[in-house]
């Protein structure tokens, strides 16, 4: 029972992660997003970027400024959609997250956009039938000095029903879509990119055992497209324990990235280890080495929690949970007609 637990517990978190979110650049008024709605951010003088379909603003300690988007409904009859200002940071996969906050932010973090920006009015408005709304948010940034960027993104979700159509540019595999339109405040002089090694252990990533590798950039700059080479070995015999390269990583300003190495099939032993890690893009390079230990207790519990023994892939039961799911439709939609057609047989 427990084991199985486990495994719905890795199917609902996979699952939930799936939700296809539509990025700024996505957002137009074209109707062949078949999803109901889209924005469109009306930018600024203060825009950096006059290109950009983002907020991209230059500001100054202590500014208030409104910004403004406007929401179209591209349906034939009203809808409702729900707002939200979120504080931008990395989230496992490498990516740079806006829509989910943060359960923890780092500890270098000294302004949130999500505490500087608050939505004028209500959070959840109706826009009507093939019609437009705008919305607005009011920002207020620190009075004292800053330099660097604060970063976080404007989040928009249809909630009056699901949605079936495809999106261009999005996976459609949940019915739930959402756009987010990005925001970037620009202070003072731009801040040079710190990136440190905060910790190395032994974890449990979606009920798969890894190494879990904790970087920090603790500068208010985003580091672009970063490639890591990571190398894991035994202290003692010099063995490779697990060797991976992630590209295309994207930092946020004032971050904390939890990097998973998954180990798959292979147990945790207990011992002493070393990590090699080498992170780069075109302007900057890091290197980290450090040991680290793995108790046997530790060991143990992941070995034992983990659903990376089993013979089935995770995928194999999303597929064939949808499968049964296809069939109960099917076995349904036969019985409705057979009932029909056994009425009119009747009459």
């Amino acid at each position: 029972m427990k084991k199985m637990m486990r495994w719905l517990g890795a199917i609902l978190v996979m699952i939930s992660g799936l939700a296809a979110v539509v990025p700024a650049q996505a957002a137009n008024t074209d109707t062949s997003n078949n999803i109901g709605f889209s924005v469109v951010a009306q930018t600024p003088r203060n825009q950096i970027d006059k290109q950009a379909t983002f907020f991209d603003l230059k500001m100054t300690a202590g500014q208030t400024q409104t910004l403004q988007t406007r929401i179209y409904n591209t349906t034939n009859r009203d809808i409702r959609v729900a707002m939200g200002i979120h504080t931008a940071y990395t989230n496992s996969g490498g990516a740079i997250e806006y829509v989910t906050p943060a359960k923890k932010y780092d500890a270098s973090l000294q302004y949130r956009v999500d505490q500087l920006t608050k939505i004028k009015g209500p959070t959840t408005v109706t826009v009507p039938a093939n019609g437009s709304k705008l919305v607005s948010a009011q920002t207020t940034m620190p009075t004292k000095d800053f330099n660097g960027a604060l970063l976080g993104g404007w989040y928009f979700k249809r909630v009056d029903q699901k949605v079936t159509g495809e999106v261009k540019g999005a996976t459609n595999i949940s019915s739930e879509y959402s756009y987010v339109v990005g925001i970037k405040y620009s202070l003072g002089t731009a801040a040079t990119p710190v990136l440190k090694l905060s910790d190395v252990a032994a974890g449990m990533v979606n009920y798969h055992r890894s190494i879990v590798v904790t970087l920090r950039n603790t500068a208010a700059v985003m580091i672009p497209r970063v490639t890591m080479k990571t190398t894991v070995t035994a202290k003692d015999s010099g063995k490779t324990v697990v060797k991976a390269t992630k590209q295309g990583v994207m930092l946020a300003p004032n971050t904390t990235f939890n990097y998973p190495l998954l180990l798959n099939k292979q147990k945790l032993q207990a011992g002493t280890y070393h990590l090699h890690l080498v992170a780069h893009n075109s302007a900057h390079k890091w290197t980290f080495d450090r040991d680290f230990k793995i108790s046997a207790a530790t060991a143990k519990t992941y070995n034992q929690d983990t659903v990376d023994d089993n013979g089935i892939s995770i995928w194999w039961l999303i597929g064939l949970g949808a499968l049964g799911m296809l069939i109960v439709v099917l076995l349904i939609l036969w019985l409705v007609l057979f009932l029909k057609k056994r009425r009119q047989s009747q009459d």
